[in-house]
């Protein structure tokens, strides 16, 4: 099974992805709440060895606060682990570790710019949401042909609007 990073998991639980990487969370959280194995809990039970985590409360506190590097790892170390001692949700991890990995590899973007300059900014990228664009002309606009000519004269102006 390839590693999980908290890098990831930090990414998924904070909305990267946008749709596809909320589905695989729910995923995620969805797999976490499953019950032990029964090895695995026969185990750790009659082994006298210490409880692990199933991984919910750790997916918990990375939904409070995805940017906080130090609950994403503790959330990749408690799927780790309980993946070792469970078969069962080793392989359930794996298959869904494989859908999240193809469900954000499927959206290349490609962008390409030809001609004469640009004339402003350009933005770059994948699956935008509340962007706000404040932007101010930087040079002015051609007078269009239905507008009366700038005059000097407000006389002159009064007369080329009568004429009309």
């Amino acid at each position: 099974m390839d590693p999980i990073t908290a890098a990831a998991l930090a990414a998924l639980a904070g909305g990267l992805g946008g749709e596809a990487g909320r589905q695989a969370w729910q995923g995620l959280t969805a797999l976490v709440r499953r019950p032990f194995g029964r090895a695995a809990t026969e185990e750790a039970e009659g082994g006298g060895a210490p409880r692990v985590s199933s991984g919910e409360l750790e997916v918990s506190a990375l939904e409070e606060d995805p940017a906080d590097p130090v609950r994403a790892q503790a959330l990749a170390t408690a799927l780790g682990v309980r993946a070792a001692l469970d078969g069962e949700f080793r392989g359930l991890l794996d298959e869904w570790w494989q859908r999240a990995r193809a469900g954000s590899a499927g959206g290349d973007v490609h962008n390409s710019f030809s001609g004469s300059s640009q004339n402003g900014q350009v933005l770059q990228g994948r699956d935008f949401s509340g962007l706000t664009f404040n932007m101010t002309r930087t040079t002015p606009s051609p007078p269009s042909p239905s507008s009366p000519s700038p005059s000097s004269d407000p006389a002159e102006t009064e007369t080329e609007t009568e004429r009309r």
